[in-house]
């Protein structure tokens, strides 16, 4: 199996990062502190659920206001800060009274009468959400909260009418996502359900999704398990490290696929380090519970293959926005339910099955 570099812990007085690396016998290099320039400077989103909501490759300024005025309210009930939240609210509201034709009009015809109906419940959510802030109400708050920001999804999923790009020709003979998929996983110590992303990384969600519906993960034991650390599996039994595709014979390995923020497509092959653009954000991050990636050899960034790791978010370990994980490895979905699940795993213990429960059609 691909062995995993030892934390590099470092204390500093305003950052704290780390570095690890995939390694086929240990610890095969290490990574220099970033310096404090790049500290975020703005509350990183963390459930991996809102990053999959920003994710989508849309354009339309209204809804996206919306959004930003549900989930920026994620660090302020935090915070208490009442008025803020008010404010932000009152916002969204006022958007969606004024501009609720402009957002329908991005939707695509067949999905118009649906998107309709989720306003309306948005809007009604909205006032909901007033009153618990007058009441000063968290739990009642955050109740009204998650749903209201899946409507958002909902309606911004509708507005997708094909995939944006394609894949590079060198890499269309792996399997592709064009779209989004959903997975349940049962484990020996409970059941996980995960959202791949094939807008964001078509080469690496395809590879995944291909092997669940090949059943290749079924039975595959969890080969590394570290607490605040990452979970570890995808390494089949015999002298291989990675799946050999019964066609060829041969090793599947994909290449590092990551989606850089205002890009319209992937860069692939090279870590964005290796391109001088390190401080640049992808739009997967490291910065959630659960966040799913690719295993690779330390020394080949394209020799990915179908072991994967989901991080344990430690926020001071690896601080969003500020960590020398995002750009090096291939962020390619996040586990949406479950993920108590991860943090009992250890060593020894199962993956019983995987299947794709939603979004099959999508891969190519």
């Amino acid at each position: 199996m691909y062995s995993l570099h030892s934390w590099l812990k470092r204390t500093a007085l305003l950052l704290l990062t780390l570095a690890f690396s995939f390694g086929l016998s240990g610890p095969v290099w290490s990574a220099p502190l970033l310096s404090l320039s790049v500290l975020p400077t703005a509350n990183a989103v963390k459930d991996g659920n809102s990053i999959l909501r920003f994710a989508l490759p849309i354009d339309e300024p209204y809804i996206r206001d919306i959004q930003n005025a549900v989930e920026g309210t994620t660090p302020q009930i935090r915070g208490k800060r009442w008025p803020e939240i008010r404010k932000g609210l009152g916002k969204a509201k006022r958007t969606l009274d004024f501009h609720r034709s402009d957002i329908l009009a991005a939707v695509v015809t067949d999905q118009q009468e649906v998107a309709a109906e989720q306003l309306d419940l948005i809007g009604q959510a909205l006032l909901e959400l007033e009153d618990a802030v007058a009441n000063k109400d968290i739990d009642q708050f955050n109740a009204i909260r998650k749903p209201l920001a899946d409507r958002v999804g909902i309606i911004e999923e509708a507005m997708l009418t094909e995939f944006p790009f394609e894949v590079p020709e060198e890499y269309q003979n792996l399997p592709q996502l064009k779209g989004r998929a959903t997975i349940a996983v049962t484990t020996s110590k409970g059941e996980m359900t995960m959202v791949v992303d094939g807008y964001s990384a078509p080469v690496t969600a395809g590879n995944f999704v291909d092997l669940v519906q090949r059943k290749f993960y079924d039975g595959l034991e969890f080969t590394r398990a570290e607490e605040s650390y990452v979970v570890q599996t995808g390494d089949p039994d015999g002298p291989d490290a990675g799946f050999i595709d019964p066609s060829t014979g041969e090793y599947r390995a994909i290449p590092l696929e990551i989606m850089v923020k205002g890009d319209s497509e992937p860069i692939y092959g090279s870590t964005l380090e290796e391109l001088g653009i390190y401080l640049d954000e992808p739009v997967l991050t490291f910065s959630s519970y659960g966040t799913m990636a690719m295993a690779r050899p330390g020394d080949d960034a394209n020799g990915g293959s179908s072991q994967f790791f989901f991080l344990l978010f430690e926020p001071e370990l690896t601080p969003a926005g500020s960590n020398l994980l995002d750009g090096r490895y291939a962020v390619f979905g996040y586990v949406v339910e479950g993920q108590d699940v991860l943090g009992m795993i250890k060593p020894g213990d199962v993956i019983e099955s995987a299947r794709v429960i939603k979004g099959a059609e999508n891969l190519v």
